[in-house]
């Protein structure tokens, strides 16, 4: 065990990692917007589809539809299964933090969002890919090891390249788009993909016995 006094740090994602996103954003597409929602790859924005016409949304139009979803429709959101107790148990051996891509001006929102499903978590919000944020943040803890969990395989790269010494873990609780998202493990990217706390939870704190002696 380390005698530097700090404890070890997991940052993770929220989206399809703790909460459900996507299944509560294509209802909300469907039920209000007339638009369909069918991923099978490909881009995010050309899975969205006007019923009317076919037409792909631009990808203006995306963005537009899924801030509106995060002002008016977070409510939806409910926790993946496992990730409420999986974040407590983390939290008897080590911090955990939370890192999600929505506006500054969110960042409450989430906090409550999150605290609202049991679970209580430091949030930090940022735009773009999370290399440099995750740098920040483990420069701000000082832990004696770090883990990252993220649903998407840019993310991990972005990590992998700014705060190598990470350990890195590719998890996406959401089985409608898990089959169909690049593997940031096959990259390379990330040390392990496992897609269910059950499995998740052991591997993580497997990785931080080990690191954090």
């Amino acid at each position: 065990m380390s005698s530097s006094g700090n404890r070890p740090l997991v940052v993770s994602d929220c989206d399809e990692v703790l909460l459900h996103l996507i299944t509560y954003f294509r209802d909300f597409l469907g039920e209000e917007h007339g638009v369909d929602f069918l991923w099978a790859g490909g881009t995010f924005a050309n899975a969205m589809r006007y019923k009317d016409s076919g037409e792909a949304l631009t990808e203006p139009e995306m963005w537009r539809l899924l801030n509106l979803f995060f002002d008016t429709e977070m409510h939806r959101q409910t926790p993946i299964a496992g990730a409420v107790e999986a974040v407590a148990a983390l939290n008897e051996v080590a911090d955990v933090v939370v890192l999600t891509n929505l506006m500054d001006h969110r960042l409450k929102l989430r906090a409550a969002q999150l605290a609202s499903h049991g679970i209580h978590a430091r949030v930090f919000t940022n735009q773009g890919p999370k290399g440099p944020a995750l740098k920040r943040i483990v420069e701000e803890f000082q832990p004696t090891a770090t883990i990252f969990i993220d649903d998407i395989a840019q993310h991990h790269a972005s990590a992998a390249e700014d705060a190598a010494e990470v350990t890195r873990l590719h998890f996406c609780g959401e089985p409608l788009i898990a089959p169909h998202i690049e593997c940031a493990h096959e990259a390379g990217h990330a040390h392990a993909r496992i897609d269910n706390w059950d499995e998740a939870l052991p591997w993580l704190l497997e990785r931080l016995q080990e690191e954090d002696r």
